[in-house]
């Protein structure tokens, strides 16, 4: 059963419904409010984190370690990180994202904690690692998702994730375009949207965009294998 919170990103308003249901969930496991950052690439001055905590510390969650895919890590360290109530995976640049996941060989460790019911939560590039691949970073990058071959990602849901969606005009219809050459469905989120999946349930937060076949489609005509999809 997978406990996943996938952001568009936080500091907005809008937030605080996906925030509230973070707090269930982690409350539904237990008294646990310990969260782990994992950085997307260099933070030398941890201004991420500090302000990642701040955000969290509000609703008297402990984001209490900050874990570097760069740096060599002893079997203490690592167990610690999976120790945690829940881990935190930030934004940033999503390709380089993975490759430091892939290098340090925490894609798979991370994946398995997820689907042994740890709590995992993206923001932006932590969010789209979520999808089987990482192909809608395109867009991001100056690219078209349907040339990108490679970006294998965590797998935890059968959908592709999008965030910041208002961002650019031309982003929805690069999506559309997209949805025709992939058999998954894509969820795209403005910025204070948000998704939360909890075993096989998909939760919906504010407005998110379902895409699939050329077309938006509403949550209701989406199908997804063995999964049901709601408004929160």
């Amino acid at each position: 059963m997978v406990n996943l919170v996938l952001y568009s990103d936080q500091l907005f308003p809008k937030c605080s419904a996906i925030d509230r249901r973070l707090v269930e969930m982690l409350e539904a496991l237990g008294p646990g409010r310990r969260i782990a950052y994992v950085a997307s690439g260099p933070e030398p001055d941890r201004s991420f984190f500090l302000a990642a905590r701040s955000y969290y510390g509000r609703y008297g969650l402990d984001l209490a370690l900050f874990y570097d895919l760069d740096e060599p890590h002893s079997a203490e360290d690592i167990a610690a990180l999976f120790a945690s109530d829940a881990i935190h995976l930030s934004g940033g640049h999503t390709g380089g994202f993975l490759e430091r996941l892939k290098q340090s060989r925490m894609l798979g460790p991370i994946r398995d904690w997820a689907l042994a019911g740890g709590i995992l939560i993206g923001v932006s590039a932590g969010a789209i690692l979520m999808a089987p691949t990482i192909t809608t970073d395109a867009l991001f990058i100056g690219l078209i998702p349907e040339d990108m071959a490679d970006g294998d990602a965590l797998d935890l849901v059968p959908f592709a994730f999008f965030p910041h969606l208002s961002d650019d005009d031309t982003y929805l219809p690069a999506l559309l375009r997209y949805s025709t050459h992939t058999a998954q469905p894509i969820v795209a989120c403005n910025d204070g949207d948000g998704i939360v999946v909890t075993g096989r349930r998909v939760e919906c937060f504010g407005d998110p965009v379902w895409i699939a076949a050329g077309t938006v489609q509403t949550a209701g005509d989406i199908r997804l294998d063995g999964f049901s999809i709601s408004r929160a």
